[in-house]
């Protein structure tokens, strides 16, 4: 009985320290530089509509509300706070950047940029960076269904 326990714990020992297949350089290299296919575009359900008053230098503020659907169609209704009950709407399509992380509404008079965030669109400067300082919360759309 003593042999048989014996056996049975070498064997056992043995099979925990048999070699695992290694891969070959190459697939090494490939799992480790595959590209992150996680862009806003990709993983993010952005569809819908946004809703926010952005900053206006000369009204008290710029009611925006840009839908997108159909996967490149928008609507942007826009309606200057302060001077006047005009509503403004323009609507057509909207393409992404590369990274998949920003839409351009084309169109649209610049700034015409926004980066996709969770709930949310980021309206970008002319030169498509994003606002900083105090009123950085202020150039968020948020989403509303």
């Amino acid at each position: 009985m003593k042999t048989l326990f014996t056996i049975l714990s070498a064997l056992i020992l043995l099979s925990a320290c048999a070699q695992q297949p290694r891969q070959n350089a190459e697939e090494a290299t490939q799992e480790i530089y595959l590209p992150d296919m996680h862009t806003a575009r990709i993983a993010l359900d952005y569809e819908g509509t946004y809703h926010g008053i952005l900053p206006c230098a000369n009204c008290e503020g710029i009611e925006t509300e840009i839908t997108l659907k159909d996967s490149v169609q928008f609507i942007k209704i826009t309606r200057y706070l302060g001077k006047s009950d005009e509503v403004f709407e323009q609507s057509g399509r909207y393409s992404w950047n590369e990274q998949g992380n920003t839409i351009s509404l084309k169109g649209v008079e610049k700034p015409n940029r926004y980066f996709v965030a969770e709930n949310a669109l980021i309206h970008l400067t002319i030169d498509d960076m994003p606002i900083t300082g105090e009123l950085a919360d202020k150039y968020r759309l948020r989403k509303t269904e």
